[in-house]
């Protein structure tokens, strides 16, 4: 139909009836805005680019093989390159540092008190004297026979490797073990060395008793704090010793005098200085040793959890623990030597008594001197957290924008 002039189709051109054609299609965006050419060849393009892809994935699939898709694969290459190697492939390494040198010193100190006592007991004239002085050197033996116990058992453990490590059960059966091995050899030494009597049995049994009890105690599942707790218990013990060299110089500060009052008070002062100075000895070494294993553990296995306060805190108490072990294992297996040499006359009787009551102080200070000096210590290397720093670092964004 003819369009008639004037009409409103007159500026419209004829149409066929059929709609457009190719060639229509293809002359009319030409004749347009520049703009609509470029967004017709980018909707073009994208529509072929669609259709091949599809026609590869239907390729594919009809062929049997998998559509793989290569921007996964990608993604997973360059999280694989920002994370860097696993944590869990670093090999940890020693449990606990210096385990060797730990136990070559702890046999080497109850060694020193083996031979000390026996020295003691030989030079006695009498049998009464030998009976007395047994009874004064038996906490020094029980003491390094728990502390080489555990020591020992500590460097067991560690030789026979992660398989018996990461098992409770076998862990604490060979760490029981190998005290029990230290404490027969220490035994097979006093019956050999000294003399036959009966304070030589009593020495000899309690004797494995406490390298028993020690080498359970090396059971435990962490094993830097036990390490920490030998460690610190063998360094108390040598301080003691050398201790004794400046209570005289103490008693005469502490104004001891001729009455027996004054005496009694210059001792209970000397004491309680002995035990403030142990327990500082105790803290202090348990403390570092702690700070070398998590230095030496993060240098091994960067992802290896620090140790928190709690383990500072029973490594610091661990040598006062140990002196109050000592007692307990004195007092049950060793209560008919004690009880011989408090019946040999009033005087022994009254100093025994002085000495237990002394040891059972001695240990308390050191436990809570031990602990409290590794907490505030452990306290000092801590930093801000990280929620402190949030409101700084806020208010200095804020600041920027203003």
């Amino acid at each position: 139909m003819t369009k008639q002039p004037g009409g409103p189709d007159a500026a419209e051109p004829d149409q066929p009836a059929g709609g457009d054609t190719a060639t229509t299609t293809a002359t009319e965006p030409a004749a347009a805005d520049g703009v609509a050419p470029a967004s017709a060849g980018v909707a073009a393009g994208s529509k072929a680019e669609g259709v091949m892809a599809e026609g590869s994935a239907a390729s594919g699939s009809a062929a049997g093989g998998p559509v793989v898709d290569d921007t996964a694969g990608d993604a997973d290459a360059g999280d694989d390159d920002a994370d860097g190697p696993d944590p869990s492939d670093v090999p940890a390494g020693t449990s606990v540092p210096g385990v060797t040198v730990l136990a070559l010193l702890s046999l080497a100190w109850l060694a020193a008190m083996l031979w000390s006592t026996r020295e003691a007991i030989h030079s006695a004239e009498v049998g009464i004297t030998a009976i007395s002085l047994s009874a004064f050197a038996l906490p020094g033996v029980i003491s390094a026979a728990l502390v080489a116990g555990t020591a020992f058992a500590l460097f067991g453990v560690d030789l026979l490797g992660s398989r018996v490590r990461d098992r409770a059960t076998l862990r604490f059966l060979a760490a029981t073990g190998t005290g029990l091995l230290i404490g027969l050899a220490a035994a097979v030494a006093v019956n050999l060395t000294y003399a036959d009597t009966a304070t030589t049995n009593v020495i000899a049994g309690t004797t494995v008793a406490a390298a028993i009890i020690g080498g359970a105690v090396a059971g435990a599942r962490s094993a830097p704090v036990v390490g920490a707790v030998v460690a610190s218990a063998l360094g108390v013990l040598i301080f003691v010793v050398a201790f004794s060299r400046a209570r005289d110089p103490l008693f005469d500060l502490f104004g001891a005098g001729d009455t027996q009052e004054s005496l009694v008070n210059a001792a209970k002062w000397v004491s309680r200085t002995e035990s403030l100075l142990a327990g500082l000895v105790a803290g202090l070494l348990a403390f570092a040793y702690l700070t070398w294993a998590r230095r030496r553990a993060a240098r091994r296995n960067p992802a290896a959890p620090a140790l928190r306060w709690p383990a500072y805190l029973l490594a610091g108490a661990g040598p006062g623990l140990f002196l109050l072990l000592t007692e307990v294992i004195i007092r049950v297996g060793g209560h008919s030597l004690l009880d011989l040499a408090g019946a040999l006359s009033e005087a022994d009787s009254v100093a025994q008594t002085m000495l237990g009551t002394s040891r059972v102080d001695n240990g308390i200070w050191v436990l809570f001197v031990g602990a409290l000096s590794t907490l505030i210590a452990f306290g000092r290397t801590l930093g801000p957290s990280a929620q402190d720093d949030e409101p700084a670092d806020e208010e200095v964004s804020a600041g920027v924008a203003r």
